[in-house]
């Protein structure tokens, strides 16, 4: 008998199978029901006596430590039984609401690079293992722990840079926007493939972007400071398509796939673009990059879509107080054949989600990103497993989303007040950036107009012409000749 017709409420009482049951008999069928369902899960998901060292450990070590050590980001280590056990409960908390391991990229339809994602069956371990006292098991079966590297996360670098001097970290007050130049002294051009950045004091660097300058404008800019730096985010002559990647809070060093590379020009001098947002105290920043260098130059190039444009400035951006949901909407045909490798999100505390969608041709449509729930404190670069096909005639997609509320708990205004876009982590801004490389080298500048064409076009969309007093007495005019005649 189906269930729906087997139970039925009627007035205050309970039939099952036609049959009135007292409470004592309801609270044992409920007790039956609930006791075979955690059978069943228990079944399905995991072991029915769980301990750390054969089951729980396998899920920390390899997804867990490499965070969580001594000299890493995280606030506490879980290297054993009894740092783990500590945090258990935690632990099964964090990961039944899947706030860790921490990873906000999804796609239905592509597998990104070193996706930290556990499977609902190990979740469901964790909190059985929690529920079940936390008991060590068998240390017989207890797995070594996987060799981590100390140190440069990639290996020893080619070439560490320094900056010169500390600069010192105000405790309050707005974010600082700070460059900082590195002279280099390259007599011929080189390649790199990675760059990977160590802040020295990780609570108060939100990201840094690399570039190069051959004009010599970055040192006079710094010159001319007397703290170490310059103002700004790419300030004066030294702006211009010399990107070399860049670092976010929560991001991984990477190497550039498929043999690609940054050139990094004869007499070019390195710089550092720093976000600093403040954390309360006083700090002294003293940062450095490892760079490693490829062996020959690349046989291919590669550049950036950023959807939209320009981080969003162009969209003007200006989200009322109380609105929840935001939303500005880019759309991108592309002129040429591609093929993605990496993607990047970017916004700030008012950021809720961020879809890029790829539509062919035949009419498919997949999904290249999506972040449902945006986390300020997470800004990585999502490289996919393989290249991506991007066809020409491919449409892209884009949508960011924003919370203005006073529901969303990381909205820095009590009470909301309308943000516009700007640079401080207090204004708001937003954007997708999916590198790609074209098929064929010599259509590269047919891409770059394209994109130039398509910002122009995203500008006028969302800033329409306003009519000029000319304009405004012709109207009077020809009103005024309506009613004469």
């Amino acid at each position: 008998m189906h269930i729906t017709k087997a139970v039925t409420f009627w007035g205050n009482g309970l039939y099952i199978c036609g049959e009135l049951l007292t409470m004592k008999a309801i609270r044992f069928y409920f007790g039956l029901l609930f006791y075979l369902c955690h059978c069943l899960q228990a079944s399905d998901n995991g072991p029915k006596s769980v301990g750390f060292s054969e089951h729980v450990a396998p899920i920390i070590f390899n997804n867990c430590t490499s965070c969580h050590r001594p000299g890493e980001s995280a606030p506490f280590s879980l290297r054993n039984y009894g740092e783990v056990k500590k945090r258990g409960r935690l632990i099964a908390r964090v990961t039944v609401d899947k706030v860790m391991p921490p990873w906000h990229a999804e796609s239905a339809d592509y597998e990104f690079e070193g996706q930290r994602l556990l499977t609902d069956k190990q979740i469901s371990i964790i909190g059985a293992w929690v529920n079940q006292g936390m008991k060590e098991g068998n240390t017989e079966k207890l797995p070594q722990m996987p060799a981590f590297t100390k140190g440069w996360q990639l290996g020893e670098p080619d070439l560490v840079l320094t900056m010169k001097e500390e600069y010192p970290v105000p405790a309050v007050g707005r974010d600082v926007y700070r460059s900082f130049v590195i002279p280099l002294d390259f007599k011929k051009d080189k390649w790199i493939k990675a760059i990977e950045f160590i802040p020295s004091s990780p609570e108060v660097v939100h990201h840094s972007l690399f570039r190069y300058d051959t004009l010599g404008w970055a040192r006079k800019l710094d010159s001319r400071s007397k703290t170490p730096g310059f103002t700004g985010m790419g300030e004066g002559e030294v702006l211009g398509p010399r990107s070399l990647g860049g670092w976010g809070v929560g991001g991984r060093a990477k190497f550039l796939p498929g043999g690609l590379a940054y050139r990094l020009p004869s007499g070019a001098d390195f710089i550092m673009d720093m976000h600093f947002h403040l954390s309360g105290k006083p700090e002294k920043e003293l940062s450095k990059v490892g760079i490693y260098f490829a062996d020959n130059p690349p046989k291919e190039v590669f550049t950036g879509i950023q959807m939209p444009p320009e981080f969003g400035a162009l969209s003007r951006v200006s989200i009322p107080p109380g609105d929840s949901n935001y939303t500005i909407e880019d759309s991108f045909v592309l002129p040429v054949d591609l093929e993605a490798f990496s993607v990047s999100p970017h916004a700030h505390y008012l950021g809720k989600e961020m879809k890029m969608t790829a539509t062919f041709k035949n009419g498919d449509t997949k999904t290249l990103l999506w972040i449902k729930n945006w986390d300020f404190s997470w800004q990585e670069q999502y490289n996919y497993k393989d290249f991506i096909s991007l066809p020409k005639g491919t449409r892209l997609d884009t949508k960011i989303v924003w919370d203005n509320s006073a529901e969303n708990p990381n909205n820095p205004h009590d009470p909301p007040r309308r943000v516009s876009w700007g640079l401080q982590s207090s204004e708001e801004m937003g954007s997708v950036i999916v590198l790609v490389k074209p098929r064929n080298e010599e259509e590269m500048e047919v891409l770059h107009r394209a994109l130039k064409k398509h910002a122009g076009e995203h500008y006028r969309l969302r800033n329409p012409p306003r009519s000029s007093f000319r304009d405004k007495l012709k109207n009077l005019f020809r009103g005024s000749n309506k009613k004469d005649g």
